[in-house]
């Protein structure tokens, strides 16, 4: 939706095919944390970028509103990830992300409510948040109709970013990529008496994060490979088990969040790549391909939209070629994460 808003933007006859509305897949059920905490530096430019898109959302789309709210993401790393975070906050401080670095005696100073067990550093990103993914998503395609975006019968380069259905749609092109389909779930928990926790949490050894979901709700995922699935015919629920596991790590961080009661929650889709970072370029003629982003799709997708649009467009995009489809047939793999938390990119 992103690349079709930036297409119609620069005045380019542009046609969006969707199998339901803007946001009926699982960009309307993204956990919506809006960062810039990346370890590959194009990335990390392009998630700044969408960090500042969503700070002026309203301008760009119209008036529109992405219920973009600036909460600060606080990452927990255990000794094992001192000196990568500090590389990476260092790159971050070039590109114009602005990170803190704590040490535990900081941490436990601001946050008394964290178990401090395992964790020998914490990184503060000041400007990130989350947003209303379907918000955003409706947003920039109804700014993008404004903009001339409109049905065609003929179109002479394609962009496939159909999210888990990329595999299958390529294949119809003789192309195969080595993407996967991950069932990746949400618990949704009150507060109740607990003091609600403003901000968004990556607990790298607890293996999970949180975020506030409103005023009375906050949200917990995992932050693992998860079991594949069939993108067709998969449980769009959370079960008991799912949320215990949840409810057990973040205890284990936030005692106090025991008298935490459990909402619920729901499950979606996550289309991965053999690194955990994204497949983007030509696949064939004429034929272009942005999928396999790992769960980090909805909060880059402002930004790196652009860089997408004008890569079908013909236009060198510096920094973009190393997600090529073709560097797994040459273990040209790219490093992500921390650990065994990829999903942080």
């Amino acid at each position: 939706m992103s690349a079709g808003y930036h297409l119609a933007a620069m005045g380019v006859k542009t046609i969006i095919f969707d199998r339901w509305a803007p946001a009926g897949g699982p960009t309307g059920r993204s956990s919506a944390i809006c960062r810039a905490f990346y370890t590959n530096r194009f990335i990390a430019q392009v998630a700044h970028e969408s960090l500042e898109m969503f700070g002026a959302f309203d301008e760009i789309s119209g008036g529109r509103d992405a219920g973009f709210r600036r909460t600060g993401d606080l990452y927990v790393l255990g000794p094992e990830e001192v000196a990568h975070v500090q590389t990476t906050a260092a790159m971050l401080t070039e590109i114009g992300t602005a990170v803190e670095l704590l040490s535990p005696s900081d941490l436990g100073r601001r946050h008394p409510e964290m178990n401090l067990d395992g964790i020998a550093i914490a990184a503060l990103e000041i400007d990130a948040g989350y947003a209303d993914p379907v918000a955003t998503t409706q947003g920039l395609f109804h700014r993008a109709v404004e903009l001339g975006l409109g049905p065609r019968l003929y179109t002479s380069r394609l962009l496939i970013a159909a999210g888990p259905w990329t595999k299958p749609l390529v294949e119809q092109v003789h192309v195969e990529l080595p993407l996967t389909v991950e069932r990746h779930f949400v618990a949704t928990l009150g507060w109740n008496q607990v003091p609600a926790l403003p901000y968004v949490l990556g607990d790298i050894p607890g293996g999970y994060y949180m975020k506030p979901e409103g005023s009375e709700l906050f949200l917990v995922g995992p932050m693992t490979s998860e079991p594949q699935a069939d993108p067709d015919a998969f449980s769009v629920s959370v079960t008991a088990d799912e949320v215990s596991r949840m409810a057990s790590a973040i205890t284990a961080r936030i005692p106090s969040l025991a008298l935490a009661d459990a909402r619920g929650g729901w499950a979606s889709l996550y289309d991965v790549s053999p690194d955990w970072q994204p497949v983007i370029g030509e696949v064939a003629p004429g034929i272009f391909v942005d999928a396999g982003t790992s769960g980090h799709g909805f909060k880059l997708a402002p930004a790196l939209g652009r860089h997408v649009a004008a890569l079908v467009l013909g236009k060198e995009v510096e920094g973009i070629r190393q997600f090529e489809p073709g560097r797994f047939e040459t273990d040209r793999l790219l490093a992500a994460g921390f650990g065994s938390a990829r999903i942080i990119g």
